[in-house]
């Protein structure tokens, strides 16, 4: 058979991705990030990129997301999706580190590496979290804080960026977000549930992560 008479079947580009298709935290950052350029641009009210941005979060498909950027001009041209964090991977991976409190009182706070997810659980009892002098080896941290006539407090440096979607059953969810100027900056993530008690995430005044690369650097160069 004369290989070079075949004619060449053509190939078909690749697409983009089935909207079935699970969403990466990678898809939700791009998406995020258009609802930044968005508000910023006058597009968007900072009540819609709120409620716009508390959705991205929520969303477990490729589908989920395409509609909240659809009227946006940014949402309607592909975009590369970011590379990962420079200085660890972009999601959380690993196990869940718990920190309970049952009529009694759990802290994490001074110099300690952030993992990916943390179970934050107070039942008659308090839960701190304080991550201003804490080293960040992801891009994502995520935080489940549940709290039962208890309360669970999360402190968090002014440079990062800090979102939040719970709720507060005869009791007080409540996120101060925030979002950093810089593209590179580790987000928290606060999931909570308080019931007759309350979960607060807040910056705390006058602490900042500096030389965010190089502290974490020499963390895993000891």
């Amino acid at each position: 058979m004369d290989l070079e008479k075949q004619p060449q079947q053509p190939v078909a580009p690749a697409g983009p991705a089935p909207a079935g298709i699970r969403a990466s935290d990678a898809d939700r950052d791009r998406i995020a990030d258009i609802l930044r350029e968005a508000v910023a641009e006058g597009r968007l009210t900072a009540e819609e990129h709120a409620e716009r941005i508390d959705l991205v979060y929520r969303a477990k498909t490729v589908g989920e997301l395409g509609p909240l950027v659809s009227d946006l001009p940014a949402g309607r041209t592909a975009r590369p999706v970011a590379s990962p964090y420079a200085y660890g991977p972009d999601a959380p991976g690993g196990p869940a580190e718990n920190l309970v409190a049952v009529f009694s009182s759990s802290t994490r706070r001074g110099r300690w590496r952030v993992g990916g997810r943390t179970n934050a659980f107070a039942l008659f009892g308090s839960v701190e979290i304080d991550l201003t002098e804490a080293l960040f080896g992801q891009r994502l941290t995520v935080i489940n804080a549940t709290s039962i006539f208890g309360s669970v407090e999360i402190k968090v440096p002014e440079n990062i960026s800090l979102r939040g979607t719970g709720t507060g059953v005869f009791g007080n969810f409540e996120v101060d977000t925030l979002e950093s100027t810089d593209p590179e900056a580790p987000v928290v993530v606060v999931n909570g549930y308080s019931v007759f008690g309350s979960v607060e995430a807040k910056p705390k005044r006058g602490k900042l992560i500096a030389n965010l690369h190089d502290q974490l650097r020499k963390h895993l160069g000891r």
